[in-house]
């Protein structure tokens, strides 16, 4: 299976994408296209030992930067790494697409260049978040600022199939992010879902609350782009936040240290437990062909695993299955 990665994407470009290209090739048997300046990309392997074994470069000559509009990809930059790899998925030459790099510009490529599964409304940026009990999905995680409940209900429709498919997990449980878990809750957006879900043939759990989500109480929670990339950064932030007062504690003092000496392994799970790294990367549902995007500042080990869940998005079939789902019913 070949996957497409943007070499240049993301603050650790070009280095921690060639690495982590290397580790994908060498752990799961999987080919490489990397798009972005060859020479540089060349250079950067040589310089730090990494095997460019079983990984083509296709050369290009422009970067779409954080600071560049989305619709550069389509526009003005269409030389860059990130509409290289979009032209490259879709002449047929890779099986899916990676990125680190700018999110909307890479929600702007996958459903105008990639283009959008018949019958989706809108492509959804997917992440999986860790949970105390395993993790769950955040449906949508900043797409779309605004949306409609048919849109939501496309949504978990979606997410279920990627979660069973691609994740493992069985029948999933969906849940609708809400300011109360009673069924008249929230705006006529949340109301209105909540009517359409209920009467689906989804595994639909009801309201679920913010405070809740780190328990695991649903596999796939769904609300709109706002909200959803409310939680997705706040989310982020405490557990950033309270990494660090852990490292203090453990630190700061002669009894911090020896308690860390005596709790080193049980801290090392919680870290492994509560990394964005294992799960790689958020798929952008919805779109005709796979499409992930990584992200911003991650480390080799993340494209590695990113390449993983890309190939097992193409193997489960997830996107025709999603189609053919729209118009049975489900």
């Amino acid at each position: 299976m070949k996957i497409i990665i943007d070499a240049f994407g993301g603050d650790n470009a070009p280095l921690e994408i060639i690495k982590g290209s290397a580790l994908a090739v060498k752990d799961l048997g999987a080919e490489i296209i990397l798009t972005g300046n060859e020479a540089e990309i060349k250079r950067v392997a040589s310089e730090n030992n990494i095997s460019l074994e079983n990984i083509q470069i296709e050369d290009c000559d422009e970067v779409i930067t954080m600071e560049d509009e989305p619709i550069a990809v389509r526009k003005t930059k269409k030389n860059s790494s990130m509409a290289v790899g979009f032209r490259l998925l879709n002449e047929g030459k890779g099986d899916a697409f990676i990125s680190c790099g700018n999110s909307g510009a890479l929600c702007v490529g996958a459903t105008t260049i990639a283009g959008r599964i018949k019958g989706i409304k809108r492509t959804a940026f997917a992440p999986v978040l860790p949970s105390n009990s395993g993790f769950f999905m955040l449906l949508d995680g900043g797409a779309n600022v605004d949306a409609r409940p048919e849109m939501l209900y496309q949504f978990a429709l979606m997410g279920s199939v990627y979660m069973e498919r691609v994740m493992g997990v069985k029948n999933p449980r969906i849940g609708l992010a809400n300011v109360g878990t009673e069924e008249h809750k929230g705006n006529d957006l949340y109301r209105e879902t909540f009517k359409l879900l209920s009467d689906s043939n989804l595994n639909f759990v009801g309201n679920v609350e913010g405070r809740d989500l780190s328990e695991g109480v649903c596999d796939v929670v769904l609300c709109d782009g706002f909200t959803g990339n409310l939680i997705l950064k706040t989310y982020e932030g405490v557990a950033i936040t309270l990494m660090k007062k852990m490292k203090h504690m453990f630190t700061d003092s002669l009894k911090g240290k020896l308690a860390a000496v005596l709790t080193m392994k049980d801290l090392k799970e919680l870290k492994k437990k509560f990394d964005y790294n294992q799960y790689g990367g958020a798929p952008i549902l919805g779109s005709a062909k796979p499409v992930f995007k990584a992200h911003g500042d991650s480390k080799a080990v993340t494209i590695r695993f990113a390449v993983e869940l890309s190939m097992n998005y193409v193997n489960g079939n997830a996107i025709d299955i999603i189609s053919s789902s729209l118009f049975s019913g489900e």
